[in-house]
């Protein structure tokens, strides 16, 4: 098949990867200027694949499909030939003292699975954690890395026709338009554009992300951890290089500026409560972008001949993606 892709984002990327890899011929159109460089929500992301924890606003099905997604996501790794981009080793749900109540009412939507962990098993787990704080194993759970399993995807497929720098103007079954004027056509055209597509999808809204990543020689924390928060869900990711990325996973807003000063100063504040060796690490880089959520914050996917949209992945694009690619890729 002749397959035209719009938007380069994960699920585009998968798409691309997947379709192209199964013999077809594919195309993908995308307004970023390059494979690596930033543009949509999946570059921002901290790569969390946490079913349980979602279970917190989430229902059933959301944690479904991240469990499919998290045992298909290591394969993909091994495949690339970058089976260091996935790992799954647990994360960590934190809360202080004064939170706990907060906690329960967490932990009361995910009834089977988080193991309490008292002080003795937290510190052997990972001792840089403050030793007073109340913590939960979430056994299963796991994390990615993000840019480098985007560029990957992009980089590692044979037969697919890139068009960076372009965005489609029109999306319709079996006919793609770009903004410069020409046409491919298609016995596919798959709509993977996220916000792109808000003028097809008038109940689509960008929900916004904030992160902040910290460069901290020599500390030490082996998996993500959740912090139950007044505010925020805040949580902490390692990276490799000593960075711990931190961030807030939804904030109600299509704003695109800069992170704030409250924010910032939240953010910094939690994750130093939590990791109080954080005092010296240093700001390295601060980002936010939108992801596309729709009313019942879920994922859509609707089919037509000659024209298949995906979207509404909200802040769960990495945790569902292959298996929404599976599922959708059902319809056709």
């Amino acid at each position: 098949m002749d397959i035209a892709i719009a938007g380069a984002g994960v699920m585009g990327r998968l798409l691309a990867w997947q379709l192209s890899r199964a013999g077809h011929r594919v195309a993908v159109a995308d307004p970023a200027a390059g494979p690596r460089e930033p543009g949509a929500a999946g570059f921002s992301a901290a790569g969390m694949l946490s079913p349980l924890a979602e279970r917190e606003h989430a229902d059933a099905e959301i944690a479904d499909l991240g469990w499919r997604s998290l045992a298909l996501w290591p394969g993909i790794a091994d495949a690339l030939g970058r089976p260091d981009l996935v790992r799954t080793c647990g994360s960590l749900l934190l809360a202080h003292g004064s939170d706990l109540g907060a906690a329960q009412r967490v932990l009361a939507r995910v009834p089977d699975g988080p193991q309490p962990l008292d002080r003795a098993a937290l510190r052997a787990l990972e001792p840089e954690l403050a030793p007073d704080l109340k913590a939960w194993l979430l056994p299963g759970e796991g994390q990615l890395l993000p840019r480098e399993l985007l560029a990957a995807l992009a980089e590692q497929t044979q037969g697919v026709d890139w068009f960076w720098g372009r965005s489609a103007s029109t999306v319709r079954p079996h006919r793609l338009e770009l903004d410069d004027g020409r046409r491919l056509n298609a016995d596919l055209v798959i709509d993977t554009r996220g916000l792109g597509a808000k003028p097809d999808l008038a109940d689509l809204r960008g929900v916004r992300g904030e992160i902040l990543w910290l460069h901290a020689p020599g500390i030490a924390l082996g998996r993500p951890a959740r912090l139950v928060h007044p505010r925020h869900r805040v949580y902490l990711v390692p990276r490799p290089g000593d960075i711990v990325v931190v961030g807030a996973s939804e904030v109600e807003s299509e704003d695109r500026s800069p992170i704030s000063l409250r924010s910032a100063v939240e953010l910094m504040a939690a994750a130093h409560s939590v990791l109080p060796a954080l005092a010296e690490a240093r700001i390295v880089h601060m980002e936010t972008n939108l992801r596309p959520a729709l009313p019942d914050h879920k994922p859509r996917i609707d089919h037509e001949p000659g024209l298949l949209r995906i979207n509404g992945l909200f802040r769960h694009g990495w945790l569902l993606a292959p298996a929404l690619a599976e599922k959708a890729l059902v319809h056709v």
